[in-house]
């Protein structure tokens, strides 16, 4: 919002902002025109989350240094995520690919600015992930082992996200 008032934009976001604000808050109504359809809504935000994150993604991916690795974004709603939880990554070590699930929009309870934060969590997270595969990779997974590993992954990402907004 800052960026917004000042009139200067990061360059990576740019062309992302006004989009975002238009799709978030959906278009002005005209003479002509009615409320919007709530599963267009629906739809366009899920489509800026998925623009939203890939762009993180793609920043994430130069810091971590995880630029040899092609990955993509999917929005996806609760139900296609393991409970509580709020995304997920699945790799091919082999062929450097990725794919990060993010939770959709529709199942947020919370405000625009909020929401994309946590988003932008959730995409350091499973990058953090990604980073840390080839020295978990051979380990012997329990539940327990799990919940350490997710535990300090929480804090590594908080910790670069603080780091990055100056906090």
């Amino acid at each position: 919002m800052i960026y917004l008032m000042s009139g200067s934009l990061p360059a990576y976001l740019s062309s992302t902002v006004p989009l975002l604000l238009l799709l978030w808050f959906g278009s002005i109504p005209g003479v002509a025109q009615t409320s919007p359809d709530p599963e267009i809504t629906r739809t366009e935000r899920s489509l800026l989350a998925e623009r939203f994150a890939s762009e993180k993604v793609w920043g994430w991916q130069k810091r971590l240094n995880l630029r040899d690795w092609e990955v993509k974004v999917v929005v996806l709603r609760t139900t296609g995520l393991k409970p509580n939880t709020l995304g997920n990554i699945h790799w091919d070590r082999e062929k450097k690919t990725a794919v990060i699930a993010v939770l959709d929009p529709a199942d947020y309870r919370m405000p625009m600015e909020a929401m994309l934060k946590d988003i932008e969590f959730t995409v350091v997270h499973e990058l953090i992930h990604l980073e840390m595969a080839p020295v978990l990779s051979d380990l012997k997974r329990t539940d327990a082992n799990r919940v350490e590993e997710e535990h300090a992954v929480n804090h590594m990402a908080e910790a670069l996200l603080k780091l990055d907004r100056g906090q």
